[in-house]
């Protein structure tokens, strides 16, 4: 089984792993020791930079009494021309698994197409599901459930977007996403999340997506790559910035969510980064969780709620 969008997992696998990373943070706050991954090594293979990713999953897979290789693709032939359905094939005769942060969506469909081992999304150009996962658990710790909540996605349409729409239809959710034009999250994916069963809607502004919302998340105006857009991204999003005036509009009790690195001043200020509505440093801190309920899933098939 490969974890290369939110759709791999199905409703069921999703409700059961915000279930495990809680229990499995428990069990670490606790200092209960938990190493069922002994003997396993886990192959971090990114052609991205990353700080939470990277980090997260090497510490889950050493909780977990594994081991980590990191390469780029410059450490390694890919670098100059070998095949991705070759590398694929090859490294998954060493490793157990492996987590691909890249660019193309299609690049890490290639090499799970070749793998023989489970194959993560650590990130790609239109999903990003283990950061939405981690995202859940989060709403979970701080609001109780994830149900009848009004979410808002406020900014670029992005690749978090895209798997907050794709978790929405899998778990019924409430989402409302307000987005520049030409700024607009994958069609395909909202059609597919209401017919699952989703409220997704779309508003004009980033005010009336706001009045009332429970959840309030942003990402970056200019992901990886996206670079030469800068100044063009900037002024179309001018106006999408979560700030102390915006968030007045939410509910007072609302949680505030990013994923970092977070550019202050740009999509969110200072001021609501650091303050009472943010969760952002437990959302960050609860990568690590997610990831080692992932890894658990993955590897050995358990996890479910027990």
């Amino acid at each position: 089984m490969h974890l290369l969008t939110l759709h791999d997992l199905g409703k069921e696998a999703v409700a059961e792993l915000i279930d495990r990373a809680i229990e499995l943070k428990r069990r670490h706050k606790r200092g209960i020791p938990y190493r069922p991954l002994v003997g396993k090594t886990l192959l971090l293979l990114f052609e991205k930079p990353s700080t939470r990713t990277r980090i997260s999953f090497e510490v889950a897979m050493t909780q977990l009494g594994g081991s980590t290789i990191f390469v780029t693709s410059q450490d390694t032939q890919l670098g100059r021309g070998e095949p991705i359905k070759d590398t694929a094939r090859v490294v998954s005769r060493y490793v157990d698994s492996v987590v691909i942060r890249t660019h193309e969506h299609e690049r890490i469909e290639e090499f799970a197409r070749h793998s023989t081992v489970p194959v993560i999304n650590g990130l790609t150009k239109t999903h990003h599901p283990c950061q939405v996962l981690a995202d859940i658990m989060t709403v979970v710790e701080k609001k109780g459930t994830y149900e009848n909540l009004k979410i808002v996605w406020i900014g670029d349409g992005n690749n978090m977007a895209n798997s907050w729409i794709e978790i929405a239809g899998l778990l019924g959710l409430r989402l409302t996403l307000s987005c520049p034009d030409g700024f607009m999250p994958d069609e395909g994916l909202v059609e597919v999340a209401r017919k699952e069963g989703a409220e997704i809607e779309f508003a004009e502004t980033p005010e009336e997506a706001i009045k009332g919302a429970d959840v309030v998340n942003t990402d970056v105006w200019t992901s990886m790559g996206d670079e030469e857009e800068k100044e063009k991204r900037e002024k179309a999003f001018k106006g999408y910035q979560i700030n102390d005036t915006l968030l007045e509009l939410a509910n007072p009790d609302c949680i505030v969510m990013h994923c970092l690195p977070a550019h202050r001043g740009e999509e969110i200020t200072d001021s609501v980064i650091e303050g009472s509505n943010s969760v952002v440093w437990d959302e960050a801190e609860n990568r690590l969780h997610m990831q080692k309920a992932i890894l658990e899933r993955l590897l050995t098939g358990e996890g479910k709620q027990r």
